[in-house]
């Protein structure tokens, strides 16, 4: 119970953050757009002291740590499968274009006899 108040809390702070954009419609730019970082903070703030806050922040340091174990491709790898990519796309495109030019002439030409003048 006590988390799901938290949660509540900081909802609340983020909403005030927002709020106090608007409610400073007539100050400088940059104070309405601290007031809405600040309420956001501040929610995060009170979120992060929730269990499943906690159970995020958890689970955001192990997704760095993952991605830090992925093996990037180099440059010619990149290029080999952009390539070999953009040379399926055209095969498929010329066969698609055949298949749709085949069923045309069967359809229309041959089944239907709407000869094309």
């Amino acid at each position: 119970m006590a988390d799901t108040i938290k949660l509540v809390v900081a909802a609340v702070l983020a909403a005030a953050g927002v709020a106090g954009y608007y409610a400073l419609g007539d100050a400088a730019l940059i104070l309405r757009i601290l007031a809405v970082l600040a309420g956001i903070a501040a929610g995060i703030a009170v979120a992060a002291l929730s269990q499943q806050g906690r159970e995020f922040i958890v689970f955001a340091r192990e997704a760095v740590v993952e991605t830090k174990k992925v093996v990037w491709p180099t440059r010619k790898e990149t290029i080999q499968t952009t390539a070999a990519v953009f040379g399926f796309v055209v095969v498929m495109a010329l066969f698609l274009w055949v298949s749709d030019k085949t069923l045309e002439w069967v359809l229309y030409d041959l089944v239907l006899g709407w000869k094309k003048s």
